[in-house]
């Protein structure tokens, strides 16, 4: 059977972040300021703080600087940290970082990895990875349309690249561009990293979006003749789009890890306003239809969360997780803006209002059904992941037995405790 109780280990980390969003998060939410932040000096000490407490970095090992303990017990930690919009910077988790500093470490090599992986995973320097493209759908990676061509000495980047997150002040760029178009689709690209401050590398504005424009931004980019040596070149060549995937799946994970943060957040500011606003002479907690809402919310976040505990599970036995991972990504996002949608809802024209956070984060909630693939792909995905998983086992089950040569039909399966 499966055990949802954390380890004493696991319970002791989640007591010890809870403690510090107390302590050192919450009551720092009003010092964010929009595009920029916290203040550095305050971050700086607020960070201090957590690195103190061995908590920083949760996403990577040990021996790359960060807590180590799985993805069960991320899942855990980003549940508090989703919270608040200002936490992950606070505790080193910050995305896109998050994921650089994965891919930096897996296929980095010992100098790549002292020139941007050591000074990413400190905090001293921030970064972004540029992959979509405004002429071609971003569902699509093999449509990449940036090439980089070598030409002598130097590996030649031209290209165009938008809604490149936290481009706004990065100290460099992982850049995904074609560098064998005759190649077999998922071998044309290669990985890159380019400096912002290379010459051909034109930063063209900070892109406006709907919510709040985060510290970095999505912004939009320029290569032209952009040079880069040979040693930029991020894991073997022709391997940009395995890389991708490697980085994205556990970059869909933590995001609805996060997600969860937020709708529970949300559904407890749902409560206390039911409970504590009243019409027509009662509670709006005793009317059917806000019980309906709190009833539904509690069962779908409940659902939410243990089906991305059980993706996490499985990421940490080493099984494939691809379809488990597409799966929450695509009911978390339906999760996340429901619960929102009926959280706005019970504070009336104070939860449209700004007064309130839930305007923002709702608004910051309809892109989760875009980014990282809209839910639309991550549906056929699955649904194909199903239907071939099915195929197999049909084609399995009805192969003549050794005994008498006809075809063997098995009965439906039976859920069983998995062991």
């Amino acid at each position: 059977m499966y055990d949802f109780s954390p380890s004493p280990e696991q319970q002791r980390v989640v007591e010890r972040v809870s403690a510090l969003m107390d302590e050192l998060v919450y009551p720092n939410e009003t010092h964010s300021v929009p595009h920029r932040g916290l203040p550095r000096e305050l971050l700086r000490q607020l960070q201090a703080r957590v690195k103190s407490e061995a908590l920083w970095a949760a996403h990577l090992p040990r021996e790359a600087g960060g807590l180590g303990m799985g993805n069960v017990t991320l899942g855990l930690i980003n549940e508090l940290l989703g919270r608040s919009p200002i936490a992950p910077r606070i505790f080193g988790t910050s995305a896109p970082d998050t994921g650089n500093t994965e891919i930096l470490w897996l296929a980095g090599t010992p100098e790549q990895k002292r020139r941007y992986l050591e000074p990413l995973v400190a905090d001293e320097v921030r970064s972004c990875i540029a992959m979509t493209e405004p002429e071609v759908s971003g569902s699509d990676p093999t449509l990449i349309r940036t090439t980089a061509v070598w030409d002598g000495d130097a590996w030649v980047i031209n290209g165009h690249k938008w809604f490149i997150t936290n481009a706004h002040g990065a100290a460099f760029a992982i850049v995904f561009a074609v560098t064998d178009p005759d190649a077999a689709p998922h071998r044309r690209t290669s990985m890159f990293l380019v400096p912002t401050d290379t010459p051909g590398y034109e930063f063209v504005r900070e892109v406006p979006v709907m919510g709040e424009h985060s510290e970095g931004g999505h912004c939009e980019l320029r290569f032209v003749n952009c040079r880069v040596p040979a040693e930029a070149m991020l894991g073997e060549r022709g391997g940009g789009f395995a890389l991708a995937q490697a980085r994205l799946g556990p970059g869909r994970i933590t995001h609805c890890m996060r997600w969860i943060g937020v709708a529970q957040r949300s559904f407890e500011l749902m409560l206390g306003r039911a409970v504590a606003r009243e019409t027509r002479g009662q509670r709006l907690a005793d009317f059917q239809t806000v019980q309906n809402w709190i009833a539904d919310s509690a069962a779908e976040l409940h659902g939410f969360r243990l089906m991305t505990l059980h993706a996490a599970w499985k990421m940490d036995r080493g099984d494939d997780a691809r379809k488990e991972i597409s799966i929450i990504k695509f009911v978390g996002a339906r999760v996340l803006q429901e619960v929102l949608d009926r959280a706005i809802q019970v504070h009336g024209a104070l939860g449209f209002s700004q007064d309130s956070p839930l305007e923002g984060w709702y608004r910051e909630a309809i892109a989760a059904r875009i980014y990282d693939g809209p839910d639309e792909v991550h549906r056929m995905v699955v649904a194909r992941q199903i239907l071939k998983e099915f195929t197999q086992q049909s084609a399995i089950s009805s192969q003549p037995s050794a005994a008498n040569g006809e075809a063997v039909v098995s009965p439906a399966p039976v859920a069983v405790a998995p062991r």
